[in-house]
């Protein structure tokens, strides 16, 4: 191992160090902070716990291991999406503890690129791949939600149409909603319930709802309700008409990923197919594939290759990606 990648480890190491004493007293800081608010409001309330959950009324910013690198993050990512897809992605984490996750997967990275090879390109590699992880993972668990509110959005209407027919309003649809379906459509609806319950517009209040889970389906929904409002008309057959086409687009949906499931296996395939013949390969003739892992040459291949297999997935993924 050169001079060069055992110095850039050791700064790695200290600052993953550095990072892990300030979240440790951090944490314990904002604990006893948390604690005395919440004796405080018990002895105000009569004795009575407070209602706890992340659908209060009460918005409050997710606090992580570094409170400061919190206010910082969201004053230099002002324009990016970040602590949005932190909230749609349902995941009780802040800026900073992704920040530090980042940080900690990177650090593994690059210990691990160091073992592989030499040339300390490789642990930098490794840096940078392990520490995309979160944000890759981050974005899976914010689709993946979105999906699952999509996919029960439908259940949402037949119970709010359901409501109305039985001579409730609304808003008190909305609240079966909140109190009957599970997350994410439950928490969702409940936010809008309560934005709108303690006095903000039905507007607003459905604009944010629409925001929080960028949906066309969710946009169709609150541009009917506003409408029905203003013009009037028979809401509860609006909104059958609309479920039912959310199910036909879901069918729609799910046949088109039948008919393109053979692209995105060959896709799997290909993508795999090298990493399987390496390692098989490592064991078969380990004596040719350290000459491929160490001479120059060979980790110029290498990395051509990474870069081709990614152009590849993407690729295919693009070609089987039918919007429906």
């Amino acid at each position: 191992m050169s001079l060069q990648v055992l110095v850039a480890l050791v700064f790695l190491a200290a600052t993953g160090g550095v990072l892990g004493v300030c979240m440790l007293f951090a944490g314990r800081s904002q604990a006893t902070l948390r604690k005395s608010v919440d004796d405080r409001m018990l002895e105000l309330s009569g004795g009575m716990p407070a209602a706890s959950g992340d659908d209060s009324l009460i918005r409050k910013l997710k606090s992580g291991p570094l409170p400061m690198v919190d206010r910082v993050a969201r004053e230099a990512m002002r324009g990016l999406a970040i602590e949005k897809w932190l909230a749609q992605s349902g995941l009780r984490l802040s800026i900073s503890g992704l920040l530090v996750l980042c940080v900690m997967t990177g650090l593994a990275g690059a210990f691990a690129g160091a073992k592989f090879g030499k040339a300390g390109i490789f642990a930098l590699v490794g840096f940078v791949v392990a520490a995309a992880l979160p944000f890759m993972y981050v974005r899976y668990k914010r689709s993946a939600r979105i999906y699952k509110f999509e996919e029960r959005f439908p259940e949402a209407l037949d119970l709010i149409s359901r409501a109305i027919r039985a001579g409730h309003a609304f808003s008190a649809g909305m609240k079966m909603v909140a109190d009957e379906m599970p997350e994410p459509v439950g928490p969702e609806f409940r936010k809008a319930f309560e934005e709108q319950n303690f006095g903000m517009s039905l507007k607003e209040a459905l604009g944010n709802l629409s925001t929080r889970m960028p949906i066309l389906d969710v946009r169709f929904f609150a541009t009917a309700v506003l409408i029905q409002k203003e013009t009037g008309g028979n809401l509860s057959e609006i909104l059958d008409s609309l479920a039912a086409v959310v199910r036909e687009r879901f069918k729609i949906r799910r046949q088109v990923r039948v008919h393109t499931a053979h692209g995105r296996f060959t896709g799997y395939v290909l993508l795999a197919l090298p990493a399987f013949l390496t390692i098989a390969l490592s064991f078969i003739n380990p004596e040719h594939m350290n000459q491929l892992f160490q001479d120059r040459i060979g980790q110029t291949m290498i990395g051509g290759a990474i870069v081709m297999q990614i152009v590849g997935w993407i690729w295919i993924k693009q070609v089987v990606k039918i919007e429906v």
